[in-house]
């Protein structure tokens, strides 16, 4: 297990180098997954959404500043935030040796897209009807009981999805012989001890 270890602190500089420097096509399908949910659930508060980088934009239909001086409320999510899964779950893929690896990171990918795409939506609604103020909070048309779920969504993509979903999803494709093709070498280790 000790060798593991090394071999996944060995690949995680390189995985995150590479996803950093990828970030902005690595990260555009959530971004296509943001608009198309905003355009189906949300689609009398947001207008558009748009990326440069690894930042989305959110623009609003919300109006922000007096009647002589109208402008649109537009919310700016960093994205980076949110993916760092993806970099721990290539690290922790890699460093376990498996043979169907190719395999094991398009799964992995694919699969942690959703979650990124949660954390930048409940990011976003988090922003607007949270901690915007209540003279724009208050145009959004959330209820009490809403506010509370974006928070909770907004904890949850922040605090949780985005570290635990990849050490369970690797687990999963690792000890499961359908998902991994074999039992891994860190399974195969572990039965040694």
């Amino acid at each position: 297990m000790g060798r593991f270890v090394l071999r996944c602190l060995a690949w995680l500089p390189a995985a995150f180098a590479l996803w950093y420097l990828t970030a902005p096509v690595l990260l555009a399908p959530s971004v296509w997954l943001a608009r198309g949910l905003c355009a189906v659930g949300f689609p009398d508060l947001v207008r558009a959404v748009t990326d440069s980088g690894a930042t989305v934009t959110f623009i609003t239909r919300i109006s922000a500043g007096t009647t002589a001086a109208r402008g649109v409320v537009t919310v700016d999510v960093n994205l980076l935030l949110y993916s760092f899964g993806l970099p721990m779950y290539a690290a922790l893929t890699l460093a376990s040796r498996n043979p169907h690896w190719k395999r094991l990171l398009a799964i992995g990918y694919v699969a942690l897209l959703p979650f990124v795409t949660w954390g930048l939506v409940a990011d976003f609604l988090k922003n607007l009807a949270i901690t915007s103020g209540p003279a724009i909070a208050s145009q959004t048309g959330f209820s009490g009981w809403q506010r509370e779920a974006i928070a909770l969504a907004y904890q949850l993509g922040t605090l949780i999805l985005p570290a635990v979903v990849p050490v369970v999803l690797w687990v999963a494709t690792q000890l499961r012989p359908g998902v991994g093709g074999a039992v891994s070498s860190v399974a195969r280790t572990a039965e040694r001890s």
